[in-house]
């Protein structure tokens, strides 16, 4: 298929379709809106299931409803709305029911605005809602890059029976850009779903879907049992770019849409022969701390770059473990920064350490 031009919220709506979407359940916000508009018309001319729910609330627990028969199942959002949603991610995590969760993140905090924004990192890496439970969480960078992630998402989260968020900002959603929707990408091998609430033809008993332990030491197991399946993740599904690091003065920690502004800035920063090399993290949960080997001892320092009051920042200061200096420069409250700030950043390094 030729390549066409599409915008961001109807190319992940699409992308959904060809990745093999059962029922879609949400509720309108912006800058979020054309995902279920789009889904409300093409889900069901082809028999699929979709519903506009009176609430955040209601939508959440719907997933978690069709997920445990069964079906493949979506959500999307903006930032106020996933944390609305946080209890029933929580809920689907703990009964290990899979689904994918899209959110586009808009500034805050509380309604904020609807310009695009960064600062919903802590919401999805560390979450709203209760207990030790992860999502496995990806930050596409382009439009296309958010379409192939799409369409793998269901896979994944049927693979490890587990939700999955795909964390973009408003400029991504609103943004329209060619992309190639037959691109090919990595299909899984999908057990058969054995938990679902199907009644028994295919197995004997009851199949009950639950995230409530009463007993501490049952809790206690089926946590070690989560614990176990996030390592097989975090072994399996962390993914990252790196260019430029070996001769680097500098490296820039980048994801999504800020990390297509540095590269504008790395060109610019190139030609007055300052070497600037990127890591820019595809997983924000797990996250690429194995990246950070790749420095060498010889870099100068390492800037975080968000679209919020640094929050990345806590993992790159982890990852980084003491090795090198760490430097931050965002903007927050839907400003987005231009090449020639991160060029001026780079330049002023030193007075942006934060470590």
């Amino acid at each position: 298929m030729a390549k066409i031009l599409m915008k961001g919220n109807e190319a992940i709506a699409l992308a959904a379709i060809k990745g093999g979407i059962d029922a879609f359940f949400g509720y309108p916000i912006t800058p979020q809106n054309e995902v279920p508009e789009y889904l409300s018309k093409h889900l069901l001319a082809n028999g699929k299931v979709f519903v506009q729910a009176e609430s955040e609330v209601a939508a959440i627990n719907m997933v978690y409803g069709a997920s445990g028969a069964g079906a493949r199942v979506m959500t999307s959002s903006s930032s106020p709305g996933i944390a609305l949603k946080q209890e029933g991610i929580s809920y689907l995590a703990g009964a290990e029911l899979p689904a994918v969760i899209v959110s586009v993140m808009r500034g805050g905090p509380g309604l904020g605005g609807i310009q695009p924004s960064q600062a919903d990192y802590y919401q999805a890496t560390r979450g709203g809602g209760n207990g030790d439970y992860n999502l496995l969480v990806f930050a596409p960078e382009t439009i296309q890059e958010t379409v192939d992630i799409m369409k793998q998402a269901f896979d994944i989260a049927d693979l490890y029976r587990n939700p999955v968020l795909v964390l973009v900002d408003g400029l991504i959603g609103q943004m329209m850009e060619s992309i190639d929707l037959d691109r090919p990408v990595t299909k899984r091998n999908i057990p058969p779903k054995d938990f679902a609430t199907t009644g028994t033809k295919n197995h004997s008993g009851r199949n009950i879907v639950n995230s409530l332990f009463l007993d501490p030491q049952e809790l206690e197991n089926h946590n070690r049992k989560l614990q176990k399946k996030y390592d097989i993740i975090k072994k399996n599904e962390t993914r990252f770019e790196s260019f430029g690091l070996d001769d680097a003065e500098y490296v820039i920690l980048a994801y999504g849409t800020m990390a297509r502004i540095a590269r504008s800035a790395i060109t610019t920063l190139k030609a007055q022969n300052i070497k600037v090399g990127m890591i820019r993290p595809i997983t924000l949960w797990p996250y690429p701390k194995a990246a950070f080997d790749l420095i060498p001892e010889s870099t100068k320092g390492i800037m975080t770059l968000e679209m919020s009051m640094g929050q990345m920042l806590d993992d790159v200061l982890i990852a980084n473990n003491g090795r090198h200096k760490v430097a931050f420069y965002g903007r927050t409250g839907g400003m987005v920064p231009d090449p020639e700030e991160i060029v001026e950043a780079i330049k002023t390094f030193s007075k942006r350490v934060v470590n």
